[in-house]
């Protein structure tokens, strides 16, 4: 008979960090306890009926809950409501820990990244400490170089518990994820609703901002990073030059290369690479860059982030085995154990004996994978 801070998950195909095994796994407070061949015979026990048992999937950057918080344009929703909406669809995915990546400053002085998001930590904390979140929420914030308000509205976040991740972003249109300019055009017309003649203006000045902002940021958030000990990524890196600057500024992590020569050469310096889940699902990148399956194809391919869809991260998992030819431990290591690694947290992301007990339950229905159950730290939560 299991103890009351025990449950003994039966019958189950277990994912393992090399293997898939039919067996059990012991969770006992909030960690992996033990894990078996076969079926075990002690009472109690929880029939998964054969169901594959996946560990917690771990989310390095996702825009989520930006669209939680505004569902429509300058359309705003409490934070409270739009976390615990976030938080759901989250768990709901599969995804038991999760790093929400919060955008901070806007060049243009018009956009959600150039509001004040600090209301997030209260609300998280808040939440924690009623046992109301299903997910283990950190906080990875995305830095907008060109951005004068950028270093004022990190503030809030810079001594934060929470706070995991660094990235260093420049959506400039002309270069990274917007080398192609017409691409940006059709995004910043599109989403932003901006007329052909602002946005020929916005790219005229635009040299003059990264010059004024860009430099001194990058400078200012890189040594940030390194003195308070928090992981630091770059993000869309498109050139040779690009990866260079990443590793001589210490990053870990190279987010969403443009390119597969600077995917390539940031695995050779190092650096994790991490893809959009939904280029994968998609089949290629929605803005004209290097289709992540090439870069699964190629061997340099780390890690995968839902960004956008946050359902796309286990589905991109059998992507990876179907189309690119990985096993399924292989899969699943890239949708979290390598990911868990890139941000520095070695407690989670593999079943393994005193890892965290973040466990997924999964069925495949017409070919596709789909959650039945979710544990995070031996709790269910879905």
């Amino acid at each position: 008979m299991t103890a009351p801070n025990e449950l003994l998950l039966n019958n189950a195909r277990l994912v393992l960090g090399n293997e898939v095994i039919h067996g059990h796994v012991l969770l006992r407070d909030g960690l992996v306890a033990g894990i078996g061949h076969g079926p075990s015979q002690v009472p109690g026990a929880v029939d998964l009926r054969g169901d594959l048992l996946l560990p917690g999937l771990v989310e390095v950057h996702t825009d989520n809950l930006e669209r939680h918080v505004m569902p429509r344009p300058k359309v705003y929703f409490p934070m409270q409501s739009a976390v615990q909406s976030h938080d759901a669809e989250i768990a709901a995915a599969g995804i038991t820990t999760v790093l929400d990546a919060i955008g901070v400053g806007d060049p243009y002085g018009d956009g959600f990244r150039s509001r004040d998001q600090s209301a997030l930590l209260d609300v998280l904390d808040r939440l924690e400490a009623a046992g109301a979140l299903r997910a283990d929420h950190l906080i990875h914030v995305r830095c907008e170089l060109p951005a004068p308000n950028a270093q004022a509205l990190f503030e809030p976040f810079a001594r934060h518990a929470r706070l995991r991740l660094i990235s260093l972003m420049d959506h400039t249109p002309g270069q990274r994820q917007w080398t192609d300019v017409e691409h940006a055009r059709i995004y910043y017309t599109g989403k932003k609703g901006w007329s052909d003649t602002r946005f020929d203006e916005e790219v005229r000045i635009a040299p003059q901002r990264q010059a004024q902002y860009a430099v001194p940021n990058r400078a200012w958030f890189t040594a940030f990073a390194k003195d308070h000990g928090v992981a630091l990524a770059t993000h869309d890196d498109t050139t040779l030059a690009h990866v260079d600057e990443a590793h001589a500024l210490g990053a870990s992590m190279s987010e969403f290369p443009t390119t597969m020569d600077a995917a390539r050469h940031a695995r050779s310096l190092g650096l994790s690479t991490v893809a959009g889940a939904p280029n994968v699902v998609r089949g290629g990148s929605h803005s004209g860059n290097v289709a992540a399956l090439d870069l699964a194809k190629a061997g340099v391919l780390d890690a995968l982030s839902s960004d956008y869809v946050p359902s796309s991260l286990l589905q991109a998992a059998w992507k990876l085995q179907s189309d690119a030819g990985f096993s399924l431990p292989e899969a699943v290591k890239v949708v979290s154990r390598a990911p868990a690694l890139a941000c520095g947290l070695h407690d989670r992301g593999e079943i393994a004996i005193g890892l965290k007990a973040d466990v997924v339950r999964v069925v495949e229905v017409g070919g596709l994978p789909t959650v039945r159950e979710v544990y995070r730290a031996g709790r269910r939560i879905t």
